[in-house]
């Protein structure tokens, strides 16, 4: 049985290795030229989430629910991300 303890380490550790991978694409990939806002974003985003996952977790009783709002939660992030990325909506806060 998966505990309390290391379903919190896996949340807020995948955010933790995303991190730690782009700031190591930020050094030694040529063309991946992330500034320090970008990182922000990026941390706010995904320890947002992963804080948003957390709380699912601890305040739903059934795994179906946590799964389904969760995944919600998910799918806003792709969606968020991608339009910062690349504008798939073409709003005025789109990448370039």
């Amino acid at each position: 049985m998966i505990t309390q303890q290391q379903t919190t380490a896996a949340i807020f550790g995948i955010p933790s290795l995303l991190m730690v991978i782009a700031l190591a694409g930020n050094h030694f990939v040529t063309g991946w030229d992330w500034s320090g806002s970008d990182f922000l974003i990026a941390g706010i985003l995904l320890f947002g989430t992963a804080s948003l996952i957390y709380w699912i977790g601890r305040f739903t009783k059934t795994f179906k629910t946590k799964l389904i709002i969760s995944l919600i939660v998910l799918a806003a992030l792709v969606l968020v991300w991608a339009e910062l990325a690349v504008g798939i909506f073409g709003t005025s806060f789109s990448g370039n």
